[in-house]
């Protein structure tokens, strides 16, 4: 059984191009803690709130599907 995201925090926003993008952390109901990923914000946009409940597989699914979207439109 995959565990579910109980906490998420996504880092700040780039304020220039020499920053680093921001990037998607959780911490999952056994209180392991995990970097998903990074993101480019301005193609998509996460709200940490959007994590909570899922499991890893359907937080990377969710960043696949905005990715796809932006990609398509």
């Amino acid at each position: 059984m995959s565990m579910k995201i109980v906490e998420c925090h996504i880092s700040a926003m780039p304020r220039n191009m020499f920053d680093k993008m921001p990037e998607v952390s959780v911490v999952f109901e056994d209180g392991a803690k995990k970097r998903l990923f990074d993101y480019y914000p301005d193609e998509i946009s996460f709200s940490e709130s959007e994590f909570i409940g899922l499991t890893e597989a359907e937080a990377l699914n969710l960043k696949f599907r905005k990715d796809k979207a932006f990609l398509q439109s």
